[in-house]
């Protein structure tokens, strides 16, 4: 048995690119950041466009946020996180697009202006700056960088989950289970 152990990882090692092992990738915690975030924004962006705008009113009970309101909240939370992430005073207030958001295309809209704001801060993201202390998000503790952009990316995934409940109920296809192109 140990020989065969040996053996399957003789043949991956042999599979991966030469230099794979020897050489780490260059900021392996901000790649993952980056990565994570891209998932995130990307489905939950995706369900906007899902959604047919008759149905953006849409909440499964009484008492929880509509489909577009949940877009709405996560694009002014968005700007929350991502400025406390740049050292930044945030250019939006949490809750301001859920209030004046009505209609798909402003929401939308919103949740683009929200999420190019995010990706700002990804392009020159690296280990060491995402290491670096700032204030917390919504006036928190002082925290790494990484700590918000987490945050808003855990953010991002909790309501994608409201989204695809919401979406499903509709009989629609969530962009995570759609078949790629």
């Amino acid at each position: 048995m140990r020989h065969g152990l040996i053996y399957a990882a003789v043949i991956v090692t042999m599979a991966l690119p030469l230099g794979a092992l020897a050489q780490p990738a260059a900021n392996p915690m901000s790649q993952a950041l980056r990565s994570a975030w891209t998932e995130a924004k990307t489905n939950f962006r995706r369900s906007a466009d899902v959604m047919p705008e008759a149905k953006y009113g849409f909440t499964p009970v009484a008492g929880v946020r509509s489909f577009g309101a949940i877009l709405a909240h996560v694009a002014g939370a968005s700007y929350e996180f991502c400025a406390a992430a740049k050292g930044e005073k945030t250019p939006h207030a949490e809750d301001e697009f859920e209030k004046s958001a009505k209609t798909k295309a402003d929401i939308v809209k919103a949740l683009d202006g929200a999420i190019a704001y995010c990706d700002e801060i990804y392009k020159g993201l690296d280990d060491a700056k995402a290491a670096q202390i700032v204030t917390g998000a919504f006036g928190g503790p002082q925290a790494a960088r990484a700590a918000n952009l987490i945050g808003n990316t855990t953010h991002f995934q909790e309501h994608y989950g409201n989204l695809v409940t919401y979406l499903r109920i509709n009989g629609l296809v969530p962009p995570g289970s759609a078949p790629r192109q």
